[in-house]
């Protein structure tokens, strides 16, 4: 089983988002028993709150589903669980960088990398854009889950 934990600063906004969308996209795959899917915070500001209201608004809006959930801050022990840890800005992956000894196994990159693009997915938390964060994630997630599934094939 291949796992994977999406991480930014609260676990409320984006990273919450990109483990309902992957989950929507590995469930329409048919791989929901090949790929495990969770989402994490780096810092502790929303430790305990659930998903922030435009977050799910634009699930909403794009027919995915979600669940009640609790934002929940990454742990060292999660570097060893899971396979790709994947961020959503520079801040995180220097939180990553610090937390792993710089990532010895190379499992930490920045989302929209999968997507051939060297740039950040932007917080709504400060744009109030959910939908352009949606479009990010959305992005990154499909890109993620075909090099995923591609891999299979080699």
């Amino acid at each position: 089983m291949k796992k994977i934990l999406f991480l930014c600063h609260g676990n409320i906004c984006r990273s919450t988002m990109a483990e309902f969308v992957m989950k929507e996209l590995v469930r329409q795959a048919g791989k929901e028993t090949e790929i495990l899917v969770d989402s994490k915070a780096c810092r502790t500001d929303e430790i305990g709150s659930d998903t922030h209201p435009g977050t799910k608004a634009a699930l909403t809006a794009h027919n995915i589903p979600f669940t009640k959930r609790k934002a929940r801050q990454i742990q060292r022990a999660d570097y060893d669980v899971y396979d790709y840890l994947v961020a959503m800005d520079d801040e995180n992956m220097r939180d990553l960088m610090r937390m792993t000894g710089n990532d010895p196994q190379g499992k930490c990159h920045l989302l929209l990398s999968y997507a051939g693009e060297s740039r950040e997915v932007a917080d709504p938390w400060y744009t109030g854009n959910f939908e352009v964060t949606y479009q990010d994630v959305d992005k990154g997630c499909r890109a993620l889950l075909q090099q995923l599934t591609d891999g299979e094939r080699q």
